[in-house]
């Protein structure tokens, strides 16, 4: 491993303002929030993974696994605190997002490229290999519209997966259509961890991530409760 960290956390805090309505939202524009309700999703979180490590993130619901993938993603940003990402990620988590239906499945390639930064002959590139990979027959040149939630997820995941990315963020809860499909995805999954791909996978099972990872960190009310052995990550989170 190298010597500087691929994601950094310091001391990261999240709150989000619970609004109980758009008409309470609106309200709040011009009392700054007084009497908002306020949720800390994460408190004081520090962690540091380096690259080619396979890193297991679990956690009850609203530990703040998703704060934690959102912000790794761009999605979302801390209140307080500092993330550092170094690299690109492809993350394995909403992967219709940013799809426009109106566009054929070639175009939406290239419209998902722009949005991960990549410029027209890096997409070229990798064309060939998505389209293959998504394997949709005819449909690829046919609207986004026309398709079913599963080929959008084909396409999704056949971009993401293909654009060489230096982080892959990956939801246990993804579902990209058969059998035959998914033992390809994870293949594919597999064979970039062994190119040095930096992953973090977000499960609830131990076999999951002892299959995949090396390393766990253990989310509880929003802070790092244990960050190392899988075992012992799952023992201290299947405590009562």
């Amino acid at each position: 491993m190298e010597n500087q960290p691929i994601i950094e956390f310091n001391n990261v805090h999240k709150e989000y303002l619970l609004y109980k309505n758009e008409k309470a939202r609106f309200k709040a524009i011009f009392t700054n929030n007084r009497g908002v309700k306020r949720h800390n999703a994460l408190n004081g979180i520090d962690f540091k993974i380096y690259p080619g490590e396979s890193v297991g993130i679990i956690g009850k619901n609203g530990a703040g696994k998703s704060t934690v993938l959102k912000m790794i993603t761009g999605v979302t940003f801390p209140s307080s605190g500092d993330v550092v990402v170094r690299g690109k990620v492809a993350a394995l988590l909403e992967l219709t997002a940013g799809f426009s239906l109106d566009m054929t499945g070639i175009e939406n390639i290239y419209l998902k490229g722009y949005i991960l930064g990549l410029n027209d002959k890096e997409i070229k590139e990798l064309e060939e290999d998505i389209v293959e990979f998504a394997d949709l027959g005819e449909y690829i040149e046919q609207p986004v519209r026309t398709y079913s939630s599963g080929m959008k997820m084909r396409l999704g995941f056949a971009i993401n997966i293909n654009i060489k990315p230096d982080i892959l963020v990956i939801d246990e809860a993804l579902s990209v259509g058969d059998a035959d499909f998914k033992q390809k995805c994870n293949n594919k999954i597999k064979e970039l961890i062994k190119t040095g791909v930096t992953v973090l996978f977000v499960s609830h099972s131990n076999t999951a991530i002892k299959d995949t990872c090396d390393r766990a960190i253990y989310l509880k009310g929003g802070k790092v409760a244990f960050d190392g052995d899988i075992d012992t990550a799952f023992e201290m989170y299947n405590k009562k």
